[in-house]
Formats: structure tokens, C-alpha cells, sequence
């Protein structure tokens, strides 16, 4: 017996399925932001200067990226542009939301835009293409569902984190939060065999280059394994088509 998968049919629907599908990341946003909050205070932040910080850049890997470097003292130019690189994936992300959000108002895009981070972009991207039928109010709707639970807490968390400061003992190991949160968004992601080895090149890569000094390594790992995750889909689809 064939299953279908239920189709969304109203706005409050859509934004209901968002808060769901976006809640279980809270289990990972709150450490990842008190980490946040903790690590900024170490590198010389104030609590203002942290709020300041996450609600401008609102974009927790550059952040992270961001405030390690500075504590390795690292050039002013280095810190910038490798923030920047951590980021260029949230315009790949832009790019293809844009044919499902493309036609919302100005001001709803903009928002979108600003919140536009890998729980939104994951969970987003899975329901539409599950249920391509949605209308455009029905899909920012859910994107911002998804958001509802995720953004207070990642202020609330941050802030959290700036207050206490150093205080947090080290066997509570925040900074688990970071793989998980990201293994939890990608894992369902490989879907296709050019994405596995998008992945495969970027892990083999790191870790050869775990050396590299401000963790540039990281950098050049992401761009090999976008690049052969590329090739690699050009290949399969050459490939297909002479057979």
C-alpha cells in the first residue's frame, strides 16, 4: 500500500509544522550559543558587546570562526575574510531558496535573508521539496515556524553564556554542541553520491591540513570539497546522458 505524505493546506499549519520540525534543534542551540556567550567573554567581550555581536552577524560558525581567531591573535584582514568564507555557504543557501520564497514581499525577504542560517535553510528546503504545492505565504510561514524556537534562545543563551563567563566548569563540554548541531543538519543532506564526496574530500582535507595556521585549513578543505562535489555531479550527469 502506497503512503502519501500529508500536504500542508493553511498558513497556521505551516508555521505549526515549522515550530515542530525546529524545536528538537533546541537541544543543541542552547549549549551552542552559551558556548558562544563564554567564548566571546574570553576573548575580551563585554555581555553588550556579545548581544551586539549575535544580533548583527547572527550566524553562529562565522562567530565561532570569528572569536577563535581573535584569541590566536590573529590579523585583523585574517579574522574578516575567514568569517566571510565560513559564510559564502549562506548565499549557496540564498540561491536556492530563492525559486520557493522568491516571489514574497520585499520586507518578508529581507527578513528571511537575515535569518537565513543552516536550521532554517535545512529544515526549509526539506519541506518544500517534500511539498512542492505550498503557496508562498504558506512557506514563509514555515520558515519562520522553524525560526520561533531557535532565535530567543540563541539570545537568551548567548547572553547566558557572557554573564557567567568562565564559571561554566569544563566537564559540562559545551562545545559538543557544535559537530552534533551540524552533523545533525548535514547527515540527512548526502543525498546523492556527489554530496558524500563533496564530504569525503572536505573531511580527508581537513584533517591533512589541520596544520595550517588560524585554521585556514578548514577553509581550504570546504573549497576542494565543493569542488569535487561539483565535478563529481558533472561527471554523473555526463555520464546518464551518454547512456
Amino acid at each position: 500500500m502506497s503512503s502519501t505524505t500529508p500536504k500542508i493546506r493553511t498558513t497556521s499549519a505551516a508555521f505549526w509544522k515549522g515550530v515542530a520540525d525546529g524545536t528538537p534543534f533546541v537541544l543543541v542551540v542552547v549549549p551552542f550559543a552559551t558556548l558562544f556567550g563564554v567564548l566571546a567573554t574570553e576573548a575580551g567581550l563585554n555581555v553588550f558587546e556579545t548581544l551586539t555581536f549575535s544580533a548583527v552577524v547572527f550566524a553562529g560558525a562565522a562567530q565561532f570562526t570569528a572569536l577563535q581567531l581573535m584569541q590566536e591573535q590573529a590579523p585583523t584582514a585574517i579574522v574578516l575574510a575567514s568569517a566571510l568564507a565560513v559564510n559564502l555557504r549562506v548565499a549557496m543557501y540564498s540561491a536556492s531558496l530563492t525559486p520557493w520564497l522568491g516571489a514574497a514581499p520585499f520586507w518578508q525577504r529581507a527578513l528571511a535573508a537575515y535569518f537565513t542560517v543552516d536550521q532554517s535553510y535545512a529544515c526549509s528546503v526539506a519541506q518544500f521539496e517534500k511539498d512542492p504545492h505550498m503557496t508562498v505565504p504558506q512557506r514563509m510561514a514555515y520558515f519562520s515556524g522553524v525560526l520561533t524556537p531557535i532565535v530567543p534562545l540563541w539570545y537568551i543563551g548567548a547572553c547566558l553564556g557572557a554573564m557567567v563567563g568562565t564559571q561554566i566548569p569544563d566537564a559540562w563540554a559545551l562545545d559538543f554542541a557544535l559537530p552534533i548541531t551540524f552533523l545533525a543538519m548535514v547527515a540527512p543532506m548526502l543525498r546523492t553520491a556527489a554530496h558524500v564526496i563533496a564530504a569525503l574530500v572536505a573531511i580527508v582535507i581537513s584533517l591533512l591540513a589541520v596544520a595550517v595556521p588560524y585554521s585556514l585549513g578548514l577553509i581550504i578543505a570546504g573549497s576542494l570539497g565543493m569542488v569535487a562535489g561539483a565535478q563529481a555531479e558533472l561527471w554523473f550527469e555526463n555520464r546518464r546522458g551518454a547512456s
